[in-house]
């Protein structure tokens, strides 16, 4: 006989035969009891396809937002087993940051900050999408989509974009005294983060414009001009973000960039004829079942709702500062903004209180 026929008989005797299918066969894979037993796999030899929102979405602090992902066969033909839906959260070059959480089936399970927080929506036969409550600061970034059907493994991505201010901060002890984590904890003393470089360019384009470098949340040192000046790079330089690249996190010293979004309660001023000292302002406000407002609730109030007070009140951090919706004489600059008068060893003003609904 023929080689081949030979070849065929051969096969058909020990067994191995399969009889045709129109799709994809992979032979020789590892069983799951690792006994060296091969196990046959079959793909039904439609392409699978996921697909997420491909503009960003929004949502702001202390809200339930889904951020949408389904998938699909090329040609449609349902999977042959339960697939898994795995949710990752991405840096900004889309390494993985953390696992968000895994489903299969109705099962599921969340990871670190995102247990008891996020589960996998499926209101329609293919999709997988996902959802967040109580939506924290450091949820803003990239999330990927991944959905595996046995071998197969496709996966897409969506931008969380948080809504809320970009403002920069520094310490009572003055300019360029924080290094990385010094800023960090910084930034959530004031109810805030670390601002990201996404969140920095945003604020530059609706017009911040900054001339002292502070630290992002990448450890890269940044700041944003509108008004090229020769401080602050140089007149010759074009309107942008200035970066310092990469600093060293422990030794190297800068100012903050913060983010703080929406507020869980509102923020509310207090005064006496006489004015407080500080240590009065933080009593009145505990008087009134409430706190002394941090810096960032003050900048989210202004920003976010509108908060218009031409009086100085005390903050937290012994800062007093006032915000200015609608810019008036006697009231500072010509521009909205929050106005500060630093850190006073004496003197007595009002405060800003926050109280949660």
């Amino acid at each position: 006989l023929p080689l081949l026929l030979k070849a065929t008989l051969l096969r058909l005797a020990s067994g191995s035969y399969r009889p045709f299918y129109n799709g994809f066969y992979y032979n020789h894979i590892m069983n799951d009891n690792g006994d060296g037993q091969d196990k046959v796999d079959y793909f039904n030899g439609a392409k699978l396809v996921v697909e997420t929102s491909k503009d960003p979405v929004y949502s702001y602090s202390g809200a339930n937002v889904t951020l949408p992902c389904h998938y699909r066969y090329e040609p449609d033909m349902g999977p042959k087993r339960k697939i898994r839906i795995k949710w990752s959260k991405l840096r900004d070059d889309y390494t993985k940051e953390q696992d968000v959480m895994v489903a299969i089936g109705k099962t599921y399970m969340g990871f670190g900050d995102f247990k008891g927080r996020a589960h996998v929506r499926r209101g329609s036969r293919h999709e997988a999408s996902l959802v967040i409550s109580d939506v924290r600061l450091k949820d803003d970034g990239k999330y990927r989509c991944e959905v595996i059907d046995g071998l197969e493994d496709e996966s897409d991505v969506v931008d969380l974009r948080l809504q809320g201010i970009v403002f920069p901060y520094q310490p009572p002890r003055g300019q360029y005294r924080l290094n990385f984590h010094e800023a960090e904890q910084a930034c959530q003393d004031q109810g805030a983060i670390l601002a990201n470089f996404n969140q920095l360019f945003q604020a530059w384009s609706e017009g911040l414009d900054w001339c002292n470098a502070g630290w992002l949340a990448d450890g890269t040192v940044q700041y944003p001009i509108r008004l090229p000046r020769k401080p602050c790079g140089g007149v010759h330089l074009a309107p942008g973000i200035r970066s310092y690249g990469p600093r060293h996190r422990h030794l190297h010293r800068f100012d903050a960039f913060c983010f703080s979004s929406a507020l869980k309660g509102e923020v509310f001023y207090l005064d006496r004829l006489a004015g407080m000292t500080l240590e009065e302002a933080k009593q009145s406000c505990q008087d009134a079942g409430a706190e002394i407002a941090r810096v960032g609730q003050l900048y989210s109030a202004w920003k976010l709702l509108g908060l218009d007070r031409c009086n100085a009140g005390w903050l937290a951090d012994g800062s007093v500062r006032y915000p200015i919706a609608t810019p008036r004489a006697n009231c500072g600059p010509a521009e909205p903004g929050v106005r500060s008068f630093g850190f006073p060893s004496k003197g007595r003003f009002g405060v800003f209180c926050y109280k949660e609904r």
